[in-house]
C-alpha cells in the first residue's frame, strides 16, 4: 500500500524541533546506527526557559527513558520525593494533603530531561538557530532550505510548521485563560509552605491558582480562569506588572496566603491553553509524520503530554527500524491517535473539574476517588 518509500533506504531523516518527543527520537534513531538531523530554532539549550516539573509514567516516559539506555541519568536527576498533592479552596481551607509516597511517577525539571537527552546525541546532531520557515515534499522525501531528506518528522509543538502538509487542524482555544509565575523558595518561604512536597491546587469558581515545586529550590505558580479568548488574547498584550493587577483583580476575596502566589511571584507571562481537536488523525503520506504536541496537543490537566512524545518518539524509532514499506509507520500512526484519544479525554475532563462552577468539589472528588476513599 505504501511503495513509495521503502525503510530501509531511509537514510536521511530530518526531525523538526528540539523538545523531549524530537531528542528522544534522535537518540533513539542513532542507537540504530542512523543520523538523524534536528532543526532546533533557538540559538543555543539556554536561550528559553524550559517549562516545569514534569512527572514521567512508568509505561510511557520512563519506558522511552530505559529503551533510551538513559535510566540511570534519569533516575540521577528525577525527584521520586515530589509527587505530593495538596487541595485548597478559595478561603485557603485545606481539603486534601497527601506526600505521594509510593507512587511511580518521579519529577524531573524539564530543562533537566531535555540536558539529558542533549548529552546523549552525538556532536552536531543538533543544528541550533535553525528556524524552518518552508517544506517542500518532492516524489520520494522532502527539501528543507535546499537539503533532501528521505524523512520529515515534525516534533515542533503546538504550532507545528509541519503539521499543514498532513492536516488542516489548528489548535482551538480551550476557554481558560493561564499566567505562569516563578519564585526562590528560599525567598518565599509562605508560598513554599503553601506548596508542599509537590503542587498544590487552590481552585475555586471558575478559577484555579496552581504551584509545584522544581528542583533547585525553584517553585512555578500558574493562575488561571475560564474566560472568553479575549480576555487571554488582551493578557497577552499586558506587561508583567500590569498582568499581576489583572490577575489580582481576578482573585479579589481569595485568601490572602493563596494571593501571596500573585503578589509576590515573578510573571513570566501569559499562557491561554490550546488543544487540537480530541481523536485528530491524518490520512498517512510516506515522507512525512508527527509526534508529540505537533500531532496530539492537549492541556495538562492529566499530566500525559511529555509522556506521549516520548512514547510516541520511542515507537516511531520501532517502526523506522522493522524495515519494510511506510506501512510500519502507518500503524505506528494509526496507534499513535488511539492512545492520544484517551489521554486526551482525561486532559479535558481534568481541565472541565478544575474550572467549574461548581468550585472546588469536582477536583476534590477526583483525588477522593483516584485514591479510593471518602477521606
Amino acid at each position: 500500500m505504501y511503495p513509495e518509500i521503502i525503510m530501509t533506504a531511509m537514510t536521511r531523516i530530518a526531525i523538526i524541533g528540539g523538545g523531549p518527543s524530537g531528542l528522544m527520537l534522535a537518540r533513539l534513531l542513532q542507537l540504530r546506527g542512523l543520523s538523524p538531523v534536528v532543526f532546533e530554532r533557538d540559538g543555543h539549550a539556554g536561550e528559553r526557559p524550559q517549562g516545569g516539573s514534569l512527572d514521567l509514567h512508568g509505561d510511557t516516559g520512563q519506558r522511552a527513558m530505559r529503551l533510551a539506555a538513559l535510566e540511570a541519568e534519569f533516575v540521577a536527576a528525577a525527584r521520586p520525593e515530589d509527587q505530593g498533592d495538596r487541595l485548597y479552596d478559595a478561603g485557603g481551607t485545606l481539603l486534601f494533603d497527601r506526600d505521594g509516597e509510593g507512587d511511580d511517577r518521579p519529577e524531573i525539571d524539564r530543562s533537566a530531561l531535555r540536558d539529558i537527552l542533549l548529552a546523549s546525541l552525538a556532536p552536531d546532531t543538533v543544528r541550533w538557530g535553525s528556524r524552518v520557515a518552508a517544506i517542500e515534499p518532492d516524489s520520494s522525501g522532502c527539501q528543507i532550505a535546499g537539503e533532501r531528506f528521505d524523512m520529515v518528522v515534525g516534533a515542533d509543538g503546538a504550532w507545528s510548521r509541519v503539521r499543514p502538509l498532513l492536516s488542516d487542524a489548528q489548535p482551538i482555544y480551550e476557554g481558560v485563560a493561564f499566567a505562569e509565575l516563578g519564585f526562590e523558595a528560599a525567598l518565599h518561604p509562605d508560598v513554599a509552605a503553601v506548596t508542599g512536597q509537590g503542587k498544590m491546587f487552590a481552585v475555586g469558581e471558575n478559577r484555579a491558582l496552581i504551584t509545584q515545586l522544581n528542583g533547585h529550590g525553584h517553585i512555578r505558580g500558574y493562575a488561571g480562569l475560564r474566560a472568553p479568548e479575549a480576555v487571554a488574547q488582551h493578557w497577552a498584550r499586558l506587561g508583567p506588572e500590569q498582568l499581576r493587577v489583572a490577575l489580582l483583580k481576578a482573585f479579589e476575596g481569595w485568601a490572602p496566603a493563596l494571593l501571596r502566589v500573585i503578589e509576590t511571584g515573578t510573571i513570566v507571562g501569559s499562557r491561554p491553553l490550546h488543544a487540537l481537536p480530541i481523536g485528530h488523525r491524518w490520512t498517512s503520506r510516506p515522507g512525512v509524520t508527527l509526534i508529540g504536541d505537533a500531532a496530539h496537543l492537549m492541556s495538562p490537566f492529566a499530566g500525559e503530554g511529555v509522556n506521549l512524545a516520548l512514547a510516541d518518539a520511542a515507537d516511531l524509532a520501532d517502526a523506522l527500524a522493522s524495515g519494510g514499506s511506510w506501512a510500519a509507520v502507518a500503524a505506528h500512526e494509526a496507534a499513535m491517535a488511539a492512545r492520544a484519544v484517551v489521554a486526551a479525554e482525561k486532559s479535558a475532563a481534568g481541565l472541565r473539574a478544575v474550572f467549574s462552577a461548581a468550585g472546588v468539589r469536582p477536583v476534590l472528588d477526583h483525588y477522593r476517588e483516584r485514591l479510593g476513599t471518602d477521606v
